[in-house]
């Protein structure tokens, strides 16, 4: 009730009216049957604007650190968040990356439900398309869902990582891609081979959709290289690009 309450009758209007969001490809998310929306990360307003415009309710799998900030912030952010049907994950150790992946089992053998999921498992620190980690590999294998790949395009310009208050323009959208059916792997889940192929595959659909230059390392990793080396390379987002581009396991496609 929460999530609709959200999209029709409070924030939903208001950001249509404001922003004039766009979707392209509507009709690659299925009516009958659960789904993953395997999304490019660039911007906190990622999980407002596509949840909006998606035409079936979206659950995301969101860090806990949303239901459990102390102060005014925490609190509306926990109403927020639980208002709209977002699950809370602990991302801190393998224990509870397991947790969070079996959780998104629940939720997609629920119904006909769709998940929302960042593959790159955080923003993206310059706007460039990052690893995936294999946890939405392993999702789909378990599950049987199909996976959607789904391109966020301007988010980053309206709201940089940083900023509080979304700039009007240019106008948000969400570009869905042709669904990735990954049946041809069905039982082989838990083999880490099969999983990073699978998870390359959404990642180089992400790319295709979205024209995001892709770097081969974790975006996790680039920020915390990012951090350590801010003496010597600034806070400039060439600076974070730099970082990117000497990653041992970074390289362009």
């Amino acid at each position: 009730m929460g999530f609709w309450l959200a999209k029709f009758v409070l924030l939903g209007p208001l950001l249509r009216l404001i922003w004039r969001p766009w979707i392209a490809g509507r009709e690659n998310i299925p009516d009958d049957r659960p789904a993953i929306l395997a999304s490019n990360h660039l911007s906190f307003c990622d999980s407002f604007f596509l949840p909006l415009l998606a035409p079936r309710k979206v659950t995301f799998l969101a860090k806990a650190e949303y239901f459990t900030t102390p102060g005014v912030k925490g609190l509306i952010s926990r109403m927020f968040f639980s208002g709209v049907g977002q699950v809370p994950i602990d991302r801190s150790d393998s224990d509870a990356s397991r947790a969070a992946l079996a959780t998104g089992a629940r939720v997609l053998g629920a119904g006909n439900n769709l998940l929302g999921i960042y593959p790159e498992g955080t923003r993206s620190p310059d706007g460039r398309l990052y690893r995936g980690k294999t946890g939405v590999a392993r999702l789909a294998l378990e599950t049987g869902a199909v996976v959607i790949p789904c391109a966020m395009v301007n988010t980053e310009i309206i709201q940089p990582t940083g900023r509080l208050i979304p700039k009007f323009r240019p106008r948000p959208g969400v570009q869905i891609g042709k669904p990735l059916d990954f049946a041809r792997y069905e039982g082989m889940a838990g083999d880490r081979f099969v999983e990073r192929s699978v998870t390359d595959e959404i990642m180089y659909a992400l790319m295709e959709l979205s024209g995001q230059e892709y770097v081969d390392a974790y975006a996790a990793d680039v920020k915390k290289a990012s951090g350590a080396d801010a003496v010597a390379f600034g806070s400039r987002p060439e600076a974070v690009r730099e970082l990117g581009d000497r990653h041992p396991d970074s390289r362009a496609s």
